[in-house]
């Protein structure tokens, strides 16, 4: 994988203060005789590259946010269980949600939310989210994420954009960083990673080039004279003699004007920046930033052709003695709020909004009955999702749980339900998509019997 930062900038710059030293890596498998980033491209150009271009934006809350906080509030039940905050009235009658989300509920035409998703595993894991199913000792490792199968399926909409990208920054909790789930299609479509962790908890087997930032994409004289520089100083040794059309092609991603832009937020409307907020770069403990701004990155980058775009936000896991489930939610779901309509919006004013599907779900939800912390606990049985856009029928509610939000009463939702819809979204035809795992057994992206939510197409 490929991991560029950048410089830290006063407002709007890609990765604003995430690190205090500049680098870039190339992954993984160098010094084997292939850039990781070739191997995506070759993978790329063996598939059936097709000129359309549709895609996904999969906004992942690691910790496990609040259900009945949130999205199925239950205003009638005990105070154990309703909790501090109060439904507000949506756009659309019949619909309401919690008051920390005052943007979405005058959007709410434009949303549609779950609130029966059942079957989660219960593990403090993007992988469910990631892959449409709970991990296992059988299927870690194995099973290819949503982006990798799209990478597979449909390749590149443009040479100088991978299909599939991650905005999703490296953890404390590993679980919540999306180390990557290429499974069994091979390394070609792993996420082509653009953000990394701490800069002391960041641990990588990458190559680093020092001198070789973000900026220096805008100078390409220079970025070329730095591979030079390492062509040179590798070639010494031989091990780099054979690089191929594909290592020369992962430089051109580098050199393209495409990325650049996609990831230069300088080139915004400053109005356009202000809906979406300020970014915070400081990791929320074990979990990932507050980067408001990265919603637009990702907006800008399936604008430039990516497929599959995956980030995730600050810290959803608030039980415990210091959790403060109200506390803390009074913090993150107005930037939420804020930087989920921002995107939706965007994506209506530059009509993408038929072609770019988002979805907002984190990996399980909360228990109906406050704890001595003044917190939620996890509950598996039961959690929520947030769509938009992708040609979806919008402005309405999926499912329903009882009257303490316990279990779903009204149209069980499973992630793999989901995730036929969003592939459904892309154009892709499940019935025609069948792959051989290393041990020459036909796999499926769903279970074949999986259809997708037929109330959102």
């Amino acid at each position: 994988m490929l991991t560029i930062f950048g410089k830290p900038h006063s407002r709007g710059g890609f990765c604003d203060g995430v690190t205090r030293r500049d680098f870039l890596t190339i992954g993984g498998t160098l010094f084997g005789g292939a850039l990781a980033l070739p191997k995506l491209l070759a993978a790329e150009t063996q598939s059936r590259v097709t000129s359309s271009h549709r895609a996904v934006i999969n906004i992942y809350l690691p910790g496990g946010p609040p259900h009945l906080d949130m999205w199925d509030l239950k205003p009638d039940a005990p105070a154990e269980v309703r909790g501090e905050f109060k439904p507000i009235k949506t756009t659309v009658p019949g619909i309401e949600i919690c008051e920390q989300f005052p943007k979405i509920a005058s959007m709410m035409d434009k949303f549609a939310i779950i609130r029966s998703l059942v079957g989660s595993s219960g593990d403090h894991d993007a992988y469910q989210c990631m892959t449409g199913r709970p991990r296992t000792p059988a299927n870690a490792g194995f099973w290819p994420s949503f982006g990798a199968w799209v990478s597979k399926v449909q390749g590149a909409a443009d040479p100088a954009i991978p299909a599939h990208l991650t905005l999703m920054y490296r953890t404390g909790e590993q679980r919540w960083g999306y180390p990557g789930e290429d499974g069994f299609l091979g390394l070609g479509h792993a996420p082509f990673r653009l953000v990394g962790g701490k800069e002391n908890g960041m641990k990588s087997d990458n190559l680093e080039l020092k001198g070789v930032t973000l900026e220096r994409l805008q100078d390409r004289v220079g970025l070329m004279k730095g591979f030079d520089d390492l062509d040179r100083k590798i070639d010494g040794s031989g091990i780099m003699s054979g690089m191929d059309t594909f290592n020369r092609q992962a430089l051109d991603i580098l050199t393209s004007s495409k990325l650049k832009v996609a990831l230069d937020l300088s080139q915004e409307k400053p109005e356009i920046l202000e809906r979406y907020g300020v970014n915070d770069a400081a990791f929320e403990r074990d979990g990932a930033p507050r980067m408001v701004r990265n919603f637009c990155i990702a907006r800008r980058l399936v604008e430039a052709g990516a497929r599959v775009v995956t980030l995730n936000f600050t810290r959803w896991d608030w039980h415990g003695p210091d959790g403060k489930n109200f506390v803390q939610g009074r913090k993150d779901m107005p930037l939420l709020d804020k930087a989920v309509t921002a995107l939706v919006t965007d994506l209506h004013e530059r009509g993408l909004d038929k072609d770019v599907s988002v979805i907002v779900w984190g990996e399980f939800g909360r228990t109906p009955r406050i704890n001595k912390d003044a917190s939620r606990d996890h509950w598996p049985q039961l959690s929520c999702a947030l769509l938009a856009c992708g040609g979806m029928r919008t402005g309405q509610v999926i499912g329903a749980s009882n009257r303490l939000a316990e279990h779903a009463t009204k149209r069980p939702i499973t992630h793999e339900q989901i995730f036929a819809t969003l592939y459904r979204n892309l154009g892709i035809n499940l019935n025609d998509v069948r792959e051989f795992d290393p041990n020459g057994r036909p796999q499926y992206p769903v279970e074949p019997t999986t259809e997708p939510v037929r109330e959102l197409v």
